[in-house]
């Protein structure tokens, strides 16, 4: 496993996502600066932080004090004391091409020539904004899943032209930090992820709009039903479990249903009208005005689900 005591990262943007990070990464040990160029975000980072950390010390995730991690996170005033002896970079400002091609440019000068610059962007392949930086073979995406300090998923998707070290790298330094990276062979727009739950929410929106069922009918298909074994395993090991002799007697009970399915499925252009329709039966079950709360019960469901996950043998 690679060897991460007393090594110091850079957390580039302070939202969500980048506090997030800052707790991965703290937890584990490291030594975090975290830089925004909001300085008003990033004064407010340690409050905000320092509250998941108290829901999860109180789910049983934190092996330390809230105060002890909590004090490896340090606010940096420029990006370049942020980027000052570090040796990984997680970047996480908005997303365009435009927005990463500036802030890469700045990373590729600004750090080690030894460190490994990694995006969290959830679309955009890393070719897009490295093409013609003189350090492009030191980037990379590390797409993670929203929180990534619960959801331990990392999307490793280089470029053409990342150095195999580097991905390497990457790859054993999520690790390090107790995340599960996957690796993404070739470039695709929305990586792997994205591109799942993409066609699980056109089929969903299929279903909707002509009238099968409704979104909280919907909903309850993935929380009762799919949802339930995909936590634990994929659907892969789904279908092998599902018959009595695995991948192949499954294709071969089922896999004609399913193609012959697949033809009736098509592509949804997300229609405003349909999406309103949601939107109004989501605000007659949860107030706009408590959405906050209601995902803050959401990741103390996921500290739990994540407690248990840790919890079961290898």
């Amino acid at each position: 496993m690679l060897d991460i005591k007393n090594k110091k990262v850079a957390v580039i943007g302070s939202g969500l996502i980048g506090r997030a990070w800052a707790i991965v990464f703290a937890r584990a040990g490291l030594q975090v600066n975290i830089y925004d160029q909001s300085k008003t975000a990033l004064n407010d980072c340690l409050g905000l932080t320092q509250s998941l950390l108290e829901d999860a010390q109180k789910a049983g995730l934190l092996k330390e004090s809230v105060s002890v991690i909590l004090s490896r996170i340090h606010l940096a005033e420029t990006l370049e004391s942020a980027c000052s002896e570090v040796f990984f970079v997680q970047e996480n400002i908005r997303e365009t091409v435009e927005a990463k091609l500036e802030i890469f440019v700045e990373l590729d000068r600004l750090t080690p020539s030894t460190a490994v610059l990694a995006s969290s962007t959830s679309w955009l392949p890393t070719s897009l904004f490295t093409e013609r930086l003189p350090g492009r073979s030191r980037c990379l995406v590390g797409h993670p899943t929203n929180p990534p300090y619960l959801i331990p998923l990392v999307e490793v998707s280089p470029a053409p032209w990342t150095d195999p070290q580097t991905i390497d790298r990457a790859i054993k330094f999520y690790a390090a930090v107790e995340q599960e990276p996957v690796l993404v062979k070739k470039e695709i727009h929305g990586f792997l992820l994205n591109r799942v739950q993409g066609a699980v929410l056109n089929e969903m929106l299929n279903l909707y709009e002509e009238g099968y069922a409704s979104s909280t009918d919907l909903d309850k298909v993935m929380k009762f039903g799919l949802g339930l074994r995909w936590s634990f395993m994929g659907p892969f090991e789904t279908i092998d479990l599902n018959a009595p002799d695995g991948v192949v007697d499954y294709a071969e009970r089922y896999g004609q249903t399913y193609a012959n399915v697949s033809k009736t499925q098509k592509n949804n252009n997300w229609d405003a009208q349909v999406i309103a329709e949601i939107e109004s039966e989501r605000r007659s079950i949860l107030k706009k005005e408590e959405l906050e709360t209601r995902s803050r019960w959401r990741d103390n469901r996921l500290m739990n689900l994540r407690k248990h996950q840790q919890d079961q043998p290898k």
